[in-house]
């Protein structure tokens, strides 16, 4: 964070990997958001939601806040005091809706692209994983390397339609003004 803005819009997310959903879900939808005065903040984590707005938040100076969240975070951001108008909430997390949005096989072809199907398949053989669900285990798969989760955040975004983006993905980028 860098101060106040006089005006705008900051998207106020948990991490990295939502950034980089949001950001390439704006290009698919043709949505300039540098032009736009919105930034995508990065909080690293949803605990994080009181301090910045805090900082950033409401003083009349006529910026406006917009969260993306998980389920299970919401509460934090209702806290903070962003309008329940101003949250878009993934459920659970936005991993799961860009998941569930490609489906399986689409997946798979995403993880062949990246060079990752490989050792995807190799990851649902430890023993740990056997017992895990098709879409627990890829939602683990995304988290186990430094920068993978980013980096498929950005790819499996890239990888829907504009039509196929999930909800929330679609809410906080079509409510800007």
């Amino acid at each position: 964070m860098s101060g106040r803005r006089e005006h705008g819009t900051a998207i106020l997310v948990e991490g990295a990997s939502d950034r980089a959903a949001v950001l390439t879900a704006a290009g698919l939808l043709g949505i300039d958001l540098a032009g736009g005065d919105v930034a995508v903040v990065p909080m690293g984590g949803a605990m994080s939601i009181r301090r910045f707005v805090a900082e950033l938040g409401p003083s009349g100076d006529g910026l406006r806040l917009r969260g993306l969240c998980d389920a299970r975070e919401a509460g934090y951001y209702q806290r903070a005091g962003l309008p329940d108008a101003a949250i878009f909430v993934c459920r659970p997390d936005l991993e799961a809706e860009l998941l569930r949005a490609l489906g399986p096989e689409r997946t798979f072809a995403v993880l062949e692209q990246e060079g990752d199907l490989r050792l995807f398949r190799m990851f649902q053989q430890q023993p740990a994983q056997r017992t895990r669900t098709l879409d627990q285990q890829l939602h683990r798969f995304l988290g186990t390397t430094s920068g993978r989760k980013e980096h498929y955040g950005a790819v499996l975004t890239a990888a829907l339609t504009p039509a196929e983006l999930p909800a929330p993905l679609c809410g906080i980028l079509h409510q800007l003004p």
